[in-house]
């Protein structure tokens, strides 16, 4: 699937609830909100987006705890699923998506591996996060985070509230 019918089913599913979005991104570097905001009249229904890629703007702009950085790494369970809460805290919106990972070809180890990216949701103040490995080289990689994103954020929108 492409990326533009899930912006189209994001947008139509966001504006049916009267919600707004917010992204939070690492390692995609705003292209789930670039995606968004390629549809004409996203303003209705995309609020803002944050690009943190450093540790610091991870604390700075959505208020992750820099000790939870320092021990569980800014590729974890904890840090997307702060992410994805300090997006909607420090937003208009009720619903957010967050990313981050390693998307190469360098930084990965052994247990974060170059493709590993952890994905964070919420959806009126209830988190969802999961850890995905994905194959190929950095585009590819970034390419597959956003659509997983987008995916999975269509499949919670269509949930009864």
């Amino acid at each position: 699937m492409t990326i533009d019918p899930l912006v189209h089913q994001t947008a139509d599913l966001l504006q049916q609830k009267h919600w707004m979005l917010a992204t939070a991104e690492s390692c995609t570097g705003g292209m789930i909100a670039a995606a968004c905001t390629d549809l004409a009249g996203s303003s209705a229904w995309f609020e803002r987006g944050f690009v943190t890629y450093s540790n610091e703007a991870k604390t700075d702009l959505l208020g992750v705890d820099a000790s939870l950085i320092a021990t569980q790494g800014a590729v974890s369970q904890a840090v997307v699923e702060a992410m994805a809460s300090g997006a909607v805290a420090r937003s208009k919106a009720q619903v957010s998506v967050a990313v981050t990972g390693v998307a190469g070809p360098g930084g990965g180890t052994p247990d974060k591996p170059v493709g590993t990216v952890w994905f964070g949701w919420s959806v009126r103040g209830q988190i969802r996060s999961e850890r995905r490995q994905f194959d190929g080289d950095r585009a590819e990689v970034r390419a597959a985070t956003v659509q997983h994103a987008l995916q999975t954020l269509v499949l919670m929108l269509q949930l009864p509230n």
